[in-house]
């Protein structure tokens, strides 16, 4: 007899095709008689706008989330609030990609049935993700502190760039006149950063990415460094504010307060298929490698 699972469901909210499939996922878990949990706002868009009919489940509740699986369906905005929600509980996370790319969830709704099975059997395998923390001076707080992706200082209005002393380690490295900058992870690598100019690292690296966005110079370029290393900001500028991005959850700060930017205490589980790989994921959902000459990959020579 199979052992219960506990699964915990998160959704996207916005768009009524992300949410479809979620009928046949519940069909699935039941099938396997398994204990479900559900976040109350996915639950009452699914039941009050989309007017479906759910069975009886249990509401996830702010302070607790006491589950063996996470199922995120949706795009990746999706997938970084159920990391915000699951913050420090090491429950592995499933992502199903109801999007167009989807980089953090590995399934498509094709996968569900699939996938579950593999849950049950154990064939599913986890990746450990590094987390960034910012702490701020002045006695500044975020909401939610930590970043699967990044965190990217960025200028609030249109007309003047930002200047952005770096330290590292405790040991100036420079001051950037930009738009901004982002500090990254490796899973951050192919978001935001890779969009400005950044590398690409693997998970598991042991690096964090600083990536000017917009450099006032052409000797600026973005640079790696081990993921150990406490990252602090500073950050001048003329309208005396600048805004925080952390995971894209954005917020204004005023001018002299300084960023203390480090790996968190903890990494978040992404289940993965068993098959996969990082290179494959380049190569699939970014291209890598496509020459768009001839249309086919260039990974033949």
């Amino acid at each position: 007899m199979e052992k219960p699972i506990r699964f915990a469901i998160f959704g996207n909210v916005y768009q009524k095709e992300k949410s479809v499939s979620v009928q046949q996922l519940l069909e699935i878990l039941e099938h396997h008689k398994t204990q479900i949990m559900m976040d109350p706002i996915f639950h009452t868009y699914l039941t009050k706008t989309l007017h479906m009919e759910l069975p009886p489940m249990e509401m996830i509740r702010e302070d607790s989330l006491d589950a063996d699986i996470a199922i995120s369906m949706g795009g990746d905005g999706t997938f970084l609030e159920a990391v915000k929600r699951v913050a420090d509980r090491n429950i592995p996370i499933l992502g199903v990609n109801m999007g167009r790319l989807g980089f953090l969830a590995d399934f498509t709704p094709d996968d569900l049935e699939s996938a579950i099975d593999m849950c049950y059997s154990g064939k599913l395998r986890t990746e450990q993700h590094t987390v960034l923390e910012v702490l701020y001076s002045m006695g500044k707080t975020a909401d939610y502190p930590f970043a699967l992706n990044e965190v990217a200082v960025l200028k609030r209005d249109n007309s003047s760039m930002i200047s952005i002393r770096v330290d590292v380690g405790g040991q100036y490295l420079t001051t950037y006149q930009a738009d901004g900058i982002i500090i990254n992870t490796p899973t951050g690598s192919t978001g935001y950063a890779l969009s400005v100019g950044g590398p690409v690292m693997a998970p598991g690296c042991g690096t964090i990415g600083i990536v000017p966005v917009a450099p006032h110079s052409l000797s600026v370029r973005p640079i790696t460094i081990s993921d150990d290393m406490e990252v602090t900001l500073t950050v001048e500028s003329r309208s005396h504010n600048f805004l925080v991005a952390i995971d894209g959850r954005s917020e204004k700060c005023q001018e002299g307060t300084k960023l203390h930017i480090r790996k968190a205490p903890y990494k978040v589980s992404v289940i993965r298929r068993p098959e996969g790989t990082f290179f494959h994921t380049l190569r699939t959902k970014l291209m890598w490698g496509s020459d768009v000459r001839t249309g086919e990959e260039d990974n033949k020579k």
